[in-house]
This record gives C-alpha cells, structure tokens and sequence, in this order.
C-alpha cells in the first residue's frame, strides 16, 4: 500500500508566485540580456563622476577630433572642442536615463491615476476622461512636445514632466481596462459592503491587482522617454549644451558625420541599446507575468 504522507513530504515543493515570475523571467533569454545591458547602462551613469577619465566640460582645442583608441587619456577620441568623449557619454547617459525615470514616474502616476477613476467611477466621468485621451492620441506625441517645449525653459526637470505628461494615454487605457474588470469582483463589493471609500477601495483593492501590467508598461515608457529626450535634444529643445545628453551629442556630431563619424555613432549606439534593453525588459516582464504562460517545473 503507498505511505500517502511519505509520498507527500518527497513531493516537490509549491512555488510562491514571486517564485514563478522570477522562473519565467530567467527562462526569457532576452529579458536577461536586457536586464544585463539596462543594469550596465545605469551603473556607468550613476558612477559616471568615478569612472569618467576627464571633466566633460573641460576644453582643449589642441586636442580636437582625436580618433577612438588613438590615446591612452582619450579612449574613445574628442570631440571638435577638445572634449573627452568618453566623459561626454558617461555624463550624458545620466541626463538621459535620468530624464527617462523621472518621465516615466510621470507618466505612470498621471495614466494611473486617470485610468483608475474613469474605470472606477464609470458613466460621465469616464467619457470625459476617455475622450480627453482620444483628443490627446490625435496628436502625435513629438508635436505635443515640440509645442510645449517652444514655451518652457529647457531643464532635465521641465523636459522630464514635457515628457511625462504628454505620454500618459496609453497607460490610463491600460488601466481603465484592468479596472473595469476586477470592479465588479466579490472583494471589490466585500470591501464596499464593509463601508470602505471609493478612493480606499481604488488604492488598496484596485490598485495591487492591476501592477502587472503597469510595471511592463512602465519599462517601456523608460525606453520611449529616452528616445523622446533624444528627439528634442536633436531638434535643439531639449538639455542645452555645455551640458551634455546623447540627444544633444547627436546633434553636436551631425555637422561633422562625413569627417568624424564616430562623434555620432557611439552616442547613437548607446541611445540604441538602452531602448532595446528596455524593451526586451519589458518583454520578459510582460511574459513573467502573464499566468497562461506555461515552464517546465
């Protein structure tokens, strides 16, 4: 006869749901990768004042367009005043991913929120809302940004919030769906039974179910921010020079692309892998989290 409580104490054990996300993930090759390449991108610009070998602003017109790997002192050249370009890259990826975050927390906070209280509340609220978003969505986003930025001073702050504030839509969509579903759900109508506030039940009941999907989106928005900072930078709107952001290097570089190609390469190289790495990020997130997903055990 089978020892039934034997069996069951060799029986493998059950995995807690932050277990099997954190599975998925490492099963997600490229989502590692990004990983890999989003935790290398934000080291080197939070430690850009250790690792970089010169001051980015210092100038030495004696030491104009040296070539990658020509000096010791200037691994990856100068630029056409002289500049470290190295020190540039390093200081301008913390510009850069510092304007993404900070977009990103922007974007995530308004969409949330709009998203929650138009899925919520419903009825006139939510057409209001909803139709704002589809007035916003009309309009392409580097427009939106284009037009804000003419009229505000250009700081890492204000082009952050620009940013931000004019990429929420999607995510209050997100967000509405989410809610719209699970508002009607027995514990939604236990905590409402049980007198708590629409605003409570929003934030405590509501909100912890809906994070999935937030979270993938939020990692996404890192991306697209850069990409918008980039944008504007080039266009001349966004971080003014001395100070340096890959945007703006691009745009420093272009008069010289037929010359000195590589003043335009390396900053376009890195704005490229920082959205690739997001993106795959996201990706794995994304599948991490999605429940019909099915792994070995």
């Amino acid at each position: 006869m089978t020892d039934l409580p034997a069996q069951a104490a060799t029986a493998a054990p059950t995995r807690s749901y932050a277990q099997m996300i954190a599975r998925r993930f490492v099963t997600h090759r490229m989502a590692v990768i990004g990983a890999a390449v989003v935790l290398l991108l934000c080291s080197s610009a939070l430690f850009a004042q250790f690792v970089a070998p010169h001051d980015p602003m210092a100038i030495d017109t004696t030491r104009r367009f040296l070539a990658p790997f020509a000096s010791w002192t200037n691994p990856l050249g100068t630029d056409d005043l002289g500049r470290d370009t190295l020190s540039r890259l390093l200081y301008g990826g913390q510009v850069s991913l510092t304007v993404g975050i900070v977009a990103m927390v922007t974007t995530m906070l308004t969409g949330t929120l709009v998203g929650l209280a138009a899925g919520y509340y419903g009825g006139i609220i939510d057409n209001l809302l909803m139709r704002f978003v589809d007035t916003l969505l009309c309009f392409p986003q580097v427009f939106l940004l284009l037009v804000v930025a003419a009229f505000v001073p250009p700081t890492i702050l204000s082009i952050s919030l620009i940013i931000g504030l004019t990429s929420w839509m999607e995510v209050s969509r997100i967000v509405r769906a989410q809610v719209w579903t699970l508002k009607e759900m027995d514990f939604v109508q236990a905590s409402r039974g049980f007198g708590a506030s629409n605003w409570r039940i929003m934030i405590v009941e509501l909100l912890p179910n809906i994070m999935a999907p937030v979270l993938v989106a939020a990692t996404l928005k890192v991306a697209t921010a850069v990409l918008m900072e980039s944008y504007i930078s080039f266009l001349g709107y966004g971080v003014q020079p001395p100070m340096a952001s890959w945007g703006n290097m691009l745009t420093n570089a272009q008069g010289y692309f037929d010359t000195v190609p590589f003043l335009a390469i390396l900053p376009g190289v890195l704005i490229t892998f920082t959205v690739m790495g997001f993106n795959f990020l996201g990706d794995g997130l994304r599948d991490a989290f999605d429940a019909r997903l099915k792994i070995d055990p």
